[in-house]
């Protein structure tokens, strides 16, 4: 009796046991539920947040670089930077006023080809002007946004009238530097110009622009981007300008003529071939 008693007792003591750890085993089953459940709101969340991070990054910075920001500022009153003329500060013209000559340079900032010409010839244009052999006049443009998709072009624009109004000298070192083979983004890559971290990035290599905090805040705050649209609009206003970059001297187009139309001087010696050729003495 004692004996079957025991194992009965036994018996009992092993379905508490069984019972017991079915009964851990399933809240650990109900806990591992709920870790996985949560890890998949969290990733979900962050993606989320990723999302909408990516889907509002052209609202930061320079007012933000979102075609909404860009509408806006087509709409908004311009404020024109220093060193600037003419309605809504549009008329750029860099170097001695009294010089005899005239160049006008055509040019849109993420353009290829005007990266091209700036590599090779606008150091010399840059020492020309300082010598006072021609002013040099800026017509900027954007359309290469609506070609290429985004808002490199406007948001370097705009980065550019900050420069301005630091001095002409930084405008020139800054253009330059935007268009150099280290910075100026490949045609067919990201649009690096949309990003005002980036384009601060280039102007730290401008010893006027470098750690300038009010060149800085002109940027992220997009302070001249309408100035940038309306600048972009006068470009647009010139309708003899097919291509970029367009480069004149005393109103005659420089470079060689081609089925698709005039392509700017590819050299510095071709290029101050052409000047001496047509300037007025």
């Amino acid at each position: 009796m004692s004996n079957r008693n025991s194992q009965a007792n036994k018996q009992a003591a092993r379905e508490r046991l069984r019972a017991e750890r079915e009964r851990q085993a399933k809240k650990e089953r109900t806990r591992r539920q709920l870790i996985v459940a949560g890890s998949v709101v969290a990733v979900l969340a962050v993606a989320g947040g990723i999302g909408l991070a990516v889907a509002n990054s052209g609202d930061s910075g320079s007012g933000g670089s979102g075609a909404d920001v860009w509408a806006k500022a087509a709409k908004a009153k311009p404020v024109p930077p220093a060193n600037t003329s003419g309605p809504n500060g549009t008329t750029v013209v860099v170097g001695k006023s009294d010089a005899k000559n005239s160049l006008e340079l055509f040019e849109d900032p993420r353009c290829p080809g005007c990266a091209a010409f700036e590599q090779n010839v606008g150091a010399t244009v840059e020492k020309d002007i300082s010598a006072g052999t021609y002013k040099a006049t800026y017509h900027l443009g954007t359309f290469l946004d609506n070609n290429l998709q985004g808002t490199g072009s406007k948001n370097a624009l705009s980065a550019l009238g900050a420069a301005l109004n630091v001095s002409p000298d930084a405008f020139l070192k800054y253009k330059y530097a935007l268009y150099s083979k280290e910075f100026h983004p490949d045609e067919t890559g990201p649009d690096k110009f949309a990003d005002d971290s980036y384009l601060i990035k280039v102007a730290d290599t401008v010893p006027a622009l470098k750690g300038n905090a009010a060149f800085q805040k002109a940027v992220k705050d997009g302070t001249y981007n309408a100035w940038a649209m309306a600048m972009s609009k006068e470009f647009d206003s010139h309708k003899d300008v097919h291509s970029t970059p367009t480069i004149k001297l005393n109103g005659k187009v420089l470079g060689t003529e081609t089925a698709q139309g005039p392509v700017a001087p590819s050299s510095a010696a071709d290029f101050s071939a052409q000047v001496e050729k047509n300037l007025k003495k």
